[in-house]
C-alpha cells in the first residue's frame, strides 16, 4: 500500500469470546488495528464479522475477553459509550433519514442549540454553526456536494456514504467501522468511497472495513483479519497475498497465508 500506518494501536481486541445460548458466535478473537491503518474483516456467513462488530459498537458485550481503544481498556456497553471512546459505525443501511438534508442527517440527534439561552431554551437549533461544520466535515474529505440543502434521497450511492462517513468523523472519532460500504455501488461511486477511506487513513483514523469483496479489499486495506467459525484464523498483510489465498482463508480451504 502507499499510506503506511502509525505504529500506534488504536484498537485491540484480545481473547473475545461471545455466546448465544449453546452458540459460540466468537471464540478468543483477538487482533489490532494502528491509528491510519485500514484492516479488512473477512469471513463467510455465519462467521461471527456481525457479532464482533456488535461487540466492538456496543450493542453486544463480549462474554469475555478485553477490548482497549489507544492502549486503554474500555467496557463497552452501548453506542453511546463506543461513540464516548471514539469508535463511531457506519453500518450497511447508512441509518440516515431520506427526507432530511444533508445538514440534518449530519447532526442527527447532535443538533447544535442556540446560543442565545431563551432561544436554546425554546429548542431553536443554530443552523448556521451547523452549516459552517458540515462544510468543514465535507471539505475535510475533499467531497463535492451540490447543496447542503439536497434532500438524502437526491444524492448518489457514493454522495450517502461520503455523508454518513463523515458524519462518523465530524465527531472525532479514532476508529470508524464499516459494513460493506460499497456492496450496493457501481464501479465509479466504489473507487469515490475507497478514495475517502484513504483520505480518512491518511488523516490517522484507523478503519475496519466489513467487505465479501476481494478487489475491494486489496485495492483499500492495509492488512485482513479472517473469521471462520469464530475463531480470528488469519491476520496477514494484504500486499503478500492473493484473492484467491483470501478466499481459501475465508472458506478455510487454508489455516495459514501462503
Amino acid at each position: 500500500m502507499v499510506r503506511t500506518a502509525l505504529d500506534q494501536p488504536a484498537l485491540e481486541l484480545q481473547s473475545i469470546k461471545k455466546s448465544f445460548g449453546g452458540v459460540h458466535a466468537l471464540k478468543n478473537v483477538t487482533f489490532k488495528i494502528n491509528k491510519g491503518e485500514v484492516v479488512g474483516l473477512l469471513g463467510d456467513n455465519g462467521a461471527g464479522k456481525s457479532t464482533l462488530v456488535k461487540c466492538i459498537s456496543g450493542i453486544h458485550a463480549p462474554d469475555e475477553g478485553e477490548v482497549k481503544v489507544n492502549g486503554e481498556a474500555v467496557t463497552i456497553t452501548s453506542p453511546e459509550e463506543a461513540r464516548a471512546v471514539g469508535i463511531e459505525t457506519v453500518f450497511q443501511d447508512l441509518a440516515m433519514i431520506p427526507e432530511f438534508n444533508i445538514v440534518q442527517n449530519l447532526f442527527l440527534n447532535r443538533e447544535i442549540k442556540h446560543k442565545n439561552p431563551i432561544l436554546r431554551w425554546l429548542g431553536w437549533l443554530d443552523t448556521k454553526a451547523m452549516m459552517k461544520r458540515a462544510k468543514k466535515s465535507l471539505n475535510r474529505l475533499n467531497t463535492r456536494i451540490p447543496s447542503y440543502d439536497e434532500q438524502i434521497h437526491n444524492l448518489s450511492g457514493g454522495q450517502r456514504q461520503a455523508i454518513a462517513i463523515a458524519r462518523a468523523v465530524n465527531w472525532g472519532a479514532d476508529i470508524v467501522i464499516m459494513d460493506e460500504p460499497t456492496a450496493a455501488l457501481g464501479v465509479e461511486q466504489s473507487a469515490q468511497v475507497n478514495e475517502l477511506i484513504k483520505v480518512i487513513s491518511s488523516q490517522g483514523v484507523a478503519v475496519l472495513l466489513i467487505s465479501h469483496n476481494m478487489q475491494h479489499v486489496k485495492e483499500t486495506c492495509d492488512r485482513a483479519v479472517v473469521l471462520y467459525q469464530g475463531h480470528s484464523v488469519a491476520d496477514v498483510a494484504v500486499a503478500d497475498v492473493t484473492k484467491e489465498d483470501l478466499v481459501a482463508l475465508i472458506t478455510g480451504a487454508t489455516t495459514a497465508a501462503a
